[in-house]
């Protein structure tokens, strides 16, 4: 071993102790592996959707204690839930509903979002200000909190990138994309000033298409919000926001705040339907309601694939071209869309060689000569050569046996077979006799 070699007139004493060190490390690392057994199975998956955790354990093989963990973790199921599944939390307060606490029965509703103690069980009875620890510890894979990805395993709440990792610092952009750069969306931010009469109850504060994300809407005044909704498939729907509280809107979670003097929408998005956000008019004075989002770019370019090569051999060009495409119906549309958005750059052309093959060696042939009879049947002529063509275009005449794979052309050929014209003699008329023979 490097450790128990003599050192030799002029090595370094450093560098002996690095080696020395280094050593000591590996037997160590190795010595603390070796007193684990290897690990076992991975477990079922707390959830079948939503995002879970499996676990694997191992077995500590020395009479002693072991250093390190027994248990390790991993996430899975990584799929969204169909929205009727509900919350994973919610279901486990729901669990306690046939259980009585203090001799009485509750319908308890999750309490989200703790800061000091998130991986909890709380719980608040519905109709009444209780809340309630029901249990220290939620079930493994539950959401640490609502707008996060970080789950709850063994009661700790662990960091989970958006890539589905634990441990991961992966994060989504306000696009959605993981670990995006922002460039799919554009930021939509404006304020609007109702200007409602007798005549005009209501009218439209802005249009929210299929996909944004990160909306909020504060409207300041006497004026009240509603939503209109239409979905991709054409079904219209309509919501009132009477009351605070959160709401289910053509599968998109709207949660509104309505006070005194003004109104909060949010919608974490992405939206599943186009949203159109109204204001109707509630007193005589004005409002006002500022608003921002995170727009998605449905069409964008996207580059063709090479066009036919403009030979089939001896060099050609071909090129590519751009296409606008609209992400939500999967089809192409009107450049005219993709150019609504500043942020859409459409890609130059591309231009490249292609088929530099030379081509095969070809038969070639000269015009035929002039028939040699007008009618009656002839001859005609002509040369036919073996011949290449070079990726410039130049054709030389070749040796004919690289030409043997395709049948010569022929060299004569009959032509104006048809019968030459003849005089053809008529039978004599009647003898006629002149009238001055007559008496």
């Amino acid at each position: 071993m490097e450790c128990c070699r003599r050192a030799t007139p002029g090595t370094p004493l450093l560098f002996l102790a690095f080696l020395l060190l280094s050593s000591r490390t590996t037997r160590s690392e190795e010595d603390r592996d070796s007193l684990w057994d290897a690990w076992g199975p991975w477990s079922e998956c707390s959830r079948t959707c939503g995002g879970g955790a499996s676990y694997s354990l191992r077995r500590c093989l020395s009479s002693k204690s072991c250093e390190g963990r027994n248990i390790r973790y991993r996430t899975c199921s990584n799929v969204d839930c169909p929205p009727e599944a509900g919350d994973f939390r919610a279901q486990q307060c729901s669990a306690h509903n046939d259980l009585k606490y203090h001799g009485q029965f509750y319908e308890w509703l999750p309490v989200s979002n703790d800061p000091d103690n998130p991986c909890s069980l709380k719980c608040q009875a519905k109709g009444t200000a209780l809340v309630v620890e029901l249990s220290p510890k939620v079930l493994d894979g539950t959401r640490c909190y609502t707008e996060s990805l970080d789950m709850c395993i063994s009661g700790l709440c662990q960091i989970v990138g958006c890539d589905h990792q634990l441990g991961s610092t992966v994060k989504e952009d306000n696009c959605g994309v993981c670990n995006g750069d922002g460039s799919t969306c554009r930021l939509v931010r404006g304020q609007y000033k109702s200007q409602l009469s007798a005549t005009k109850l209501d009218d439209t504060v802005v249009a929210i298409p299929y996909g944004s994300r990160h909306i909020r809407l504060v409207l300041k005044g006497p004026d009240h919000l509603y939503l209109e909704s239409k979905t991709l498939q054409g079904a219209k729907g309509e919501n009132s926001l009477n009351s605070t509280g959160t709401f289910l809107v053509d599968n998109s979670s709207v949660n509104f705040q309505k006070f005194p003097d003004k109104e909060i929408l949010r919608m974490a998005g992405p939206l599943t339907a186009d949203f159109i956000v109204k204001i109707r008019n509630s007193g005589p004075a004005n409002s006002t309601v500022q608003f921002i989002f995170y727009q998605p770019i449905i069409h964008r370019w996207r580059e063709t694939d090479f066009f036919p090569c403009s030979a089939t051999c001896g060099g050609g060009y071909q090129l590519t071209s751009a296409e606008c495409y609209d992400l939500r119906s999967n089809r192409v549309v009107a450049d005219q869309y993709c150019h609504y958005y500043p942020e859409n750059i459409k890609p130059k052309p591309k231009l490249q060689e292609c088929n530099l093959d030379p081509c095969p060696a070809r038969w070639e042939a000269t015009p035929w000569t002039a028939c040699s009879s007008s009618c009656g049947g002839g001859i005609q002529s002509r040369a036919v050569s073996c011949v290449e063509e070079d990726i410039q275009g130049h054709v030389t005449s070749v040796e004919e046996w690289k030409c043997m794979y395709t049948p010569k052309m022929p060299i004569v050929q009959p032509c104006n077979i048809f019968d030459c014209p003849k005089w053809l003699a008529q039978e004599w008329s009647p003898v006629t006799v002149p009238s001055f023979f007559v008496r």
